[in-house]
């Protein structure tokens, strides 16, 4: 059978704090690492998304209501279903997050500011 959870596919977590929540995979792990010895992937995805805006709100109002709220993270096969989905070629999924990044708090900080930042420029341009 092909491998068919690629980077750019977009995929619904099934377990955990982000049950029900749409990713994109970044990076495929297919035959594991050192420090996660099973099939895994890493996830960049939205734990919010933006709010609705009508026109009477305020500037104010709408800009706090469109934000999008990220996060990364590593997911087991198990836990993820992939969708027919693929991220369009504009935004590259590998360049989102890296293992570098994830190795320290630090990192992960940064990693979630970028996606955050593609994710907002995507919503507020489509």
């Amino acid at each position: 059978m092909g491998k068919f959870i690629k980077a750019g596919r977009v995929v619904v977590l099934l377990q955990g704090r982000y049950a029900g929540k749409k990713a994109i995979v970044a990076k495929v792990f297919d035959d594991g690492s050192r420090a996660r010895p099973f099939g895994h992937c890493l996830v960049a995805g939205v734990d919010k998304a933006p709010l609705k805006v009508t026109k009477r709100m305020s500037k104010k109002k709408i800009t706090k209501r469109q934000r999008v709220k990220p996060f990364v993270k590593y997911v087991n096969y198990n836990h993820i279903m992939p969708t027919r989905y693929q991220v369009p070629t504009e935004i590259q999924p590998a360049a989102m997050v890296t293992d570098q990044q994830m190795d320290t708090p630090d990192g992960r900080v940064e990693a979630k500011k970028y996606v955050k930042k593609l994710l907002q420029e995507k919503f507020l341009q489509p």
